[in-house]
């Protein structure tokens, strides 16, 4: 195993998308493009699954040097109601450019941390939504919250909209990782938010843990995973520490040395014996960084094929329509994906301004459609068909040069028709969807781009 870890251990995406955000071509992108291939998009979803919402809320009170998402560090909470009328300013133009009321089957809260937000000012949000949108029959809504400042009153309040899923970032319980992630979370307040939750009534709770983050250690992991256990969360989200303090807006991540970094192997090891302890404990592995229990909704779409991936992770609900809202957010229609401004204030601005806040997208080709599918099918099922014509010639060769030296590796089986990851391939699912992508195989790009596969 260590060979192949030193062998696949490169830098590479997480596949949220297809094509990566890295490589869109925004100079066939435009908001006439967007907002055509999203009414083309919502004429059917919206009939049949419903439409995918995320709103993406950017406040935090303290920065974890680990982050790397879009946020702002602020303790004034007199931010609050101004991105909140933002946010129901552009969802205002979203629904002024749709034939009829969303049906909203999936929504997600995400940051940055929404439980910065007070319960009044999320309440807010969510009664101006669903003055313009109705929820579908079964909806699938989730939020994040962050077990040191969630009250009992944010998960009553969003409750009452519909919300029965809530994840809470615990990412470690040893007290010198904390202290180099700045991140200091007591296990009783993990404890206390989870308990609420349950007795409130949410039917899946997750806690997110984090692997490859500074000065941690096998002992480290087994203290958190069994403190984890003790609380039964439905599912547990394991992610790699993803250390990419190259890219912009992501300083935070050099408030520790790489040298306090765990090796490669060593970060393997740490994802193992996190692995192991959870599967003994009866959690399944779900696709990458997952895992649920078997009454869990995303163990039922792993086994009913209906698992889901999109810039949310791992979803239980297809829809042909993801709407993102607020600064950074990203949507996608399945033929084209648009990001929102990054910067808050010209996010905010250009909304008030009565514009759709685009920064950049892509308008997806029968290729990447094509190859879209293809990686999806392996992240969400390991597993993938196509038939020989799809493919020219040479393209066969090419993929086939690259499938071969996973399947010498024992890694996956292949031939003429389709694809099917083993078990040992599954900690290298990222890299295998790699031989699908021609645009980073025929860039090759000079910068780094991504964070490290293992």
């Amino acid at each position: 195993m260590n060979t192949l870890i030193q062998k696949y251990n490169v830098p590479g995406p997480r596949y949220t998308s297809y094509p990566t955000v890295p490589f869109w071509d925004n100079s066939t992108f435009s908001e006439t493009a967007w907002v055509r291939s999203l009414r083309r998009a919502f004429s059917v979803s919206n009939h049949t699954s419903g439409i995918s919402l995320y709103i993406h809320l950017p406040y935090c009170d303290s920065l974890c040097t680990f982050c790397g998402c879009n946020k702002r560090i602020t303790r004034n909470h007199g931010v609050e109601s101004p991105y909140i009328d933002a946010l129901l300013a552009e969802w205002g133009l979203y629904c002024d450019l749709l034939p009829e009321m969303p049906r909203i089957a999936e929504l997600h809260l995400g940051g940055g941390t929404p439980s910065f937000f007070s319960p009044e000012q999320l309440r807010r949000l969510l009664n101006g939504l669903f003055s313009r949108a109705t929820p579908s029959e079964s909806p699938d809504y989730g939020w994040e919250g962050h077990p040191n400042n969630t009250t009992c009153e944010h998960l009553e309040t969003l409750y009452d909209f519909g919300f029965r899923r809530v994840s809470f970032g615990v990412q470690d319980y040893d007290p010198v990782v904390q202290q180099a992630i700045h991140r200091i979370q007591p296990f009783e307040n993990v404890r206390k938010v989870t308990e609420w939750a349950r007795q409130i009534g949410y039917t899946s709770i997750s806690h997110d843990l984090v692997f490859g983050l500074p000065f941690q250690t096998t002992d480290s992991i087994v203290d958190t995973i069994f403190k984890t256990l003790t609380l039964h969360p439905d599912r547990i989200a394991f992610y790699s520490y993803a250390h990419v303090p190259w890219i912009e807006g992501i300083n935070g991540q050099r408030g520790f040395r790489e040298s306090d970094l765990p090796t490669p192997d060593q970060k393997r090891l740490l994802y193992q014996t996190g692995r192991d302890l959870l599967e003994q404990a009866g959690y399944v592995e779900i696709g990458m960084d997952h895992f649920a229990l078997p009454h869990d909704s995303l163990y039922s779409a792993l086994e009913n094929g209906t698992l889901h991936r999109n810039f949310m992770g791992y979803t239980t609900t297809q829809t042909q329509v993801l709407i993102g809202l607020g600064a950074s957010s990203i949507g996608d229609v399945w033929t084209a994906f648009a990001q929102n401004e990054k910067e808050l204030d010209v996010y905010m601005s250009r909304v008030l301004a009565g514009e759709l806040p685009l920064l950049r997208g892509h308008v997806l080709d029968d290729q990447d459609q094509f190859l879209r599918r293809q990686i999806l099918n392996i992240m969400c099922q390991g597993k993938t068909q196509w038939h020989l014509s799809s493919w020219s010639k040479s393209e066969w060769e090419m993929l086939s040069a690259r499938l071969e030296s996973f399947w010498l590796d024992g890694l996956l089986d292949f031939d003429a028709e389709g694809l099917w990851v083993r078990p040992e391939g599954r900690p290298f699912l990222r890299n295998i969807c790699m031989a699908f992508d021609e645009r980073l195989n025929y860039a090759q790009p000079q910068t780094r781009l991504f964070s490290q596969t293992i």
